[in-house]
């Protein structure tokens, strides 16, 4: 009996193995069989996807662009170095006598022409200087006159009238300088300008090497630039080059008129002065930029029609196949040729320069010209 009992447990164990490979048999076959309908399920997704694009892509309309093909260029590099606008002709205005200032007649701006009255002082004391002198010119006048008749009458010596006529002379130059001295009292512009700086007002005390004011010129403008010495050695007198405004939008051509022969010891830069014709915005005080040449080297440059600015982004489209492919770009320099491509654009492509701010990536295009 015990044989059989052991037996049938035997058996029972013997069939519960056979059975657990089934099941886990089942098991597996079902995580397969989800993930198949899974994978099925993606599949038929993702062609609805692929089929949306191309349906999207089917109905956007044709425009009509004007392309370029853009080559890589050999160019002259340059390094931008910053300045400031200034007037050709400025001057900074003090007084020569020391005064209270009684009068400011000119104001803010104000455009003065040369010989205007722009301070003028209390200078009581070179009043009363100029009185005296014109007091000692009318007695040595008077007794030079004197002696000039007891000359002619052998009365008085020559040596006598000799000195009657030294002291006329010495009154005489005392009056020019005591007159001059007032004539300092009114400060009068020194050339036609604009006011562009009041350091004072009625009531302030003037004195030699105090600045009143700033008077600018209307000869024009000029950039003056701090360049480093090892950049400034290929700039010349009268070169052309080009300086950026950041108001102005275009690039202005500047020429250089003046160049130090010395490099400040401090800062190791050379002084340069460059003119600037007249363009509207630009006016002194401002920041610029000077672009100096320094080598050769190989750009790629696109009108700047060509770059649309969505948000942060910088894009450009290029016509291949028919159909407009975006490009994200990442631009340098902006050039008198257009704008510097230094990412996202290869040599040889055609580029969309009109009409690029209507396409859409994908979009068909009709080449009007290709340059």
């Amino acid at each position: 009996m015990k044989t059989n009992a052991n037996e049938q447990g035997g058996g029972a164990t013997a069939n519960l193995r056979k059975t657990e490979p089934k099941r886990r048999f089942i098991r597996a076959g079902g995580r397969f069989g989800f993930a198949g309908g899974l994978m099925a399920v993606l599949l038929v997704g993702c062609g609805k996807k692929h089929e949306a694009k191309i349906s999207a892509e089917a109905a956007l309309p044709v425009v009509t662009v004007r392309v370029q093909r853009i080559e890589a260029a050999q160019q002259t590099a340059v390094e931008e170095v910053v300045g400031t606008v200034q007037a050709k002709l400025q001057a900074t205005i003090e007084a020569k006598v020391s005064g209270r200032v009684t009068a400011f007649p000119v104001t803010l701006g104000q455009t003065v022409k040369a010989g205007d009255v722009l301070v003028e002082l209390a200078t009581q004391e070179i009043q009363a200087r100029l009185d005296q002198a014109n007091a000692t010119f009318r007695q040595a006048e008077t007794e030079f006159n004197r002696f000039t008749r007891l000359l002619a009458q052998a009365a008085v010596t020559r040596s006598e009238f000799d000195t009657a006529e030294t002291r006329l002379t010495v009154a005489k130059a005392a009056v020019a300088e005591a007159d001059a001295l007032a004539g300092y009292a009114k400060i009068v512009a020194p050339f036609a300008g604009v006011v562009a700086r009041k350091l004072a007002d009625v009531g302030d005390l003037a004195m030699p090497g105090k600045p009143l004011l700033e008077l600018e010129g209307r000869a024009g403008l000029r950039l003056v630039a701090d360049v480093p010495a090892m950049l400034a050695g290929g700039i010349k007198s009268g070169e052309i080059l080009a300086v950026r405004v950041d108001p102005v939008t275009n690039l202005i051509a500047g020429t250089v008129a003046e160049v130090s022969p010395a490099a400040d010891p401090a800062s190791r830069t050379v002084r340069v002065k460059v003119d600037l014709p007249a363009a509207p915005g630009l006016r002194a005080g401002q920041f610029g930029r000077l672009a100096v040449p320094v080598n050769l080297a190989t750009f790629l440059i696109v009108p700047a029609s060509a770059l649309v600015q969505r948000g942060q982004l910088e894009l450009l489209f290029v016509a291949t196949d028919g159909k407009a492919q975006m490009r994200i770009v990442r631009t340098g320099k902006q050039a008198a040729q257009g704008v510097e491509i230094l990412a996202g654009l290869v040599p040889g492509e055609s580029v969309v320069i009109e009409g690029a701010d209507r396409l859409r990536d994908g979009q068909p295009v009709s080449i009007q010209n290709a340059n």
